[in-house]
């Protein structure tokens, strides 16, 4: 049964709306059929074809926290720019809900440009993309192959691949995978029976005294007026428990060094995520690759705190690329 899309038109984002920009809902199609909402920012009174961006994340995220963030900011600095919400969560289309696929996810990036390519105002050959967590992994993957990306962004990258099958910090041995996948094939068992499928959770709340750093640092985004929406995967329920399957096989990095697109990775320097990036910049063969480790920032700080994300940089970056 497809799902009907609810549209929400009124301004329901976890950051104030600029006075710089126009923005609007809109929607598109992926190839395989998934309808996916969007919110479009464009600069008021722009003229003439337009550099456009495609934006998305974090995991478990919905457009109207930190992509939407991303975008807005972006569009007031000359771009015209959309942060969708991935098939299968928040607006956008999709059945079952609240499942993540490495393939689908990819195809939005790119089905994003397909919608970017065919505006008015838009220059189809100045096309980036820019994902946040581990839209940044699935954004490096559609640079390696969509060759109409002539710029990628990946902010706080996670490999989600990578820590489904590995663990995080490669922790898992393969008795580990092999305990995993049983319990997760397991899992699909009970989802088939009661015609339904089980929530993993969100971020977890309330806060255990010895949570993480990290996961704290989740906490202070998701679960407070900072960066809580109701419909944000991590805000609330999480995603299917059987998410993590595609993932554990299917390597999304595997041909990044094939991409000939220009890429700046950006991470913070105390995010338990950097080595993500770090290996990513080492697989990454063009000439045209930049790393930027931010002093003191935590995963969650290139979120949303606007004196930490370098988007000064960032907009350099993307000018010079797509021009």
């Amino acid at each position: 049964m497809s799902k009907e899309l609810t549209i929400t038109q009124e301004w329901d984002k976890v950051f104030p709306k600029s006075d710089k920009i126009n923005h609007r809902k809109i929607t598109f199609h992926n190839r395989y059929g998934i309808t996916l909402v969007a919110d479009l920012y464009e600069p008021k009174d722009a003229q003439g074809k337009l550099s456009a961006l495609a934006v998305a994340g974090p995991f478990g995220a919905v457009k109207e926290q930190s992509s939407g963030l991303y975008a807005q900011t972006l569009a007031e600095r000359g771009f015209l720019t959309i942060a969708f919400d991935p098939s299968f969560t928040g607006e956008s289309g999709g059945t079952p809900r609240y499942v993540a696929s490495p393939d689908i996810n990819t195809e939005d990036f790119q089905a994003a440009v397909d919608f970017l390519s065919v505006q008015d105002n838009v220059d189809p050959e100045k096309i980036g993309i820019v994902g946040i967590c581990g839209w940044g992994g699935m954004a490096l993957n559609a640079a390696a192959i969509d060759t109409r990306i002539k710029a990628t962004v990946a902010s706080t990258m996670y490999d989600m691949s990578r820590v489904n099958a590995q663990g995080y910090f490669d922790a898992m041995d393969a008795d580990a995978r092999y305990e995993a996948r049983r319990s997760l094939n397991q899992q699909r068992l009970v989802d088939y029976k009661n015609d339904s499928y089980e929530r993993a959770g969100g971020v977890v709340d309330p806060l255990p005294d010895d949570a993480p750093d990290f996961v704290k640092d989740y906490h202070a985004y998701y679960k407070t007026t900072r960066g809580y929406h109701e419909r944000s995967l991590n805000s609330n329920d999480g995603w299917n428990i059987t998410s993590s399957l595609s993932f554990m096989n299917m390597p999304l990095l595997q041909y990044i060094d094939e991409i000939r697109s220009a890429v700046f990775l950006v991470h913070g320097e105390k995010a338990h995520s950097l080595y993500f990036s770090e290996d990513a910049y080492k697989e990454l063969k063009g000439d045209n690759k930049k790393l930027k480790v931010i002093p003191g920032a935590s995963h969650t700080d290139l979120y949303d705190q606007m004196d930490i994300i370098p988007f000064d940089e960032i907009t350099m970056f993307l000018k010079e690329n797509l021009k």
